[in-house]
């Protein structure tokens, strides 16, 4: 498998177990960084452990059209993140654009990869 999903998908992994972890035993953190617990919150950690969870899956299956369509689904809303909630500025948002960055390489590799196979 290439060397780049491997980073993405472990990237996925270790970004979102403390942040799953933090928001179901609503950490002092999660506050300031995704507001109080509500059910818009707990909707948000369902996702997060959606991508986490086949994330790890993947780093077993090691299909690239499957990760490649996960990290598209990613790239697309953590490129909208800094229009949702109109900063640049916010730790969330930060993070989601770092990754998208990693994820769009990965998304060139695989797409390279398929490409000239």
């Amino acid at each position: 498998m290439h060397v780049l999903i491997i980073v993405s998908l472990l990237a996925n992994v270790i970004v979102l177990v403390p942040v799953c972890y933090g928001l179901l035993v609503d950490a002092s953190w999660t506050a300031s960084a995704y507001g109080p617990p509500t059910d818009a919150r707990q909707i948000l950690l369902s996702v997060y452990l959606a991508i986490g969870l086949v994330s790890a899956v993947l780093l077993v299956l090691r299909d690239p059209r499957l990760v490649a369509a996960l990290l598209a689904v990613q790239v697309a809303y953590k490129l909208s993140t800094p229009l949702t909630v109109g900063s640049i500025f916010h730790p969330v948002v930060m993070t989601n654009l770092a990754v998208a960055m990693l994820h769009m390489v990965t998304l060139v590799a695989i797409w390279r990869t398929l490409l000239c196979a």
